[in-house]
């Protein structure tokens, strides 16, 4: 189980670490936090070069923390906040199918980051190593809670545009 734990952990860790630099650097072909500011502003969140800065922080920190086992269940919600925040700003209104869009990528990455939250990180983790070793359904359903209210906390800060709310409507 612990090489499981492992393996999720690293791989989901590292592939958001990467998204993240993505939006901080521009690495990988991202589109730096010029690109994801001016994106972020067109979707009503101002100013939209902070709110890049902290997505960008939230999916590099969070996806290091999770890679090394290291305060795992915050990091998790770190992860849950961001899912969260792309799930309902972008993807819900593409369906369900990653290939239109929609949001299934998200919903299984923030999945993926709550079993870590309530399985452990297992004992090749930091947590374990320093001793503060964090799982169970406490630690999931915090992870969960604390992820969704701060992704709450940017979606009732956005200011969405006239022209995005004629459309919805629709």
């Amino acid at each position: 189980m612990n090489i499981g734990l492992f393996i999720l952990r690293v791989t989901l860790g590292l592939s958001l670490a990467a998204h993240g630099t993505q939006k901080l650097f521009g690495w990988f072909g991202g589109p730096g936090i010029d690109g994801i500011a001016q994106f972020l502003a067109t979707l009503g969140f101002p100013p939209g070069r902070r709110q890049a800065v902290m997505a960008g922080l939230a999916e590099t920190g969070g996806g290091c923390f999770l890679a090394l086992g290291l305060l795992t269940p915050f990091a998790a919600a770190t992860v849950v906040s961001v899912m969260f925040v792309a799930v309902f700003t972008v993807h819900i209104k593409k369906g369900f199918f990653v290939h239109n869009g929609g949001y299934e990528y998200n919903i299984m990455v923030a999945v993926a980051a709550l079993t870590l939250a309530f399985a452990g990180p297992g004992s090749i983790s930091l947590d374990a190593w320093f001793g503060h070793y964090r799982e169970g359904p406490f630690w999931g359903t915090a992870a969960f809670v604390v992820g969704v209210i701060g992704g709450m906390v940017p979606l009732v800060e956005r200011r969405v545009p006239m022209n995005q709310q004629v459309a919805n409507v629709k």
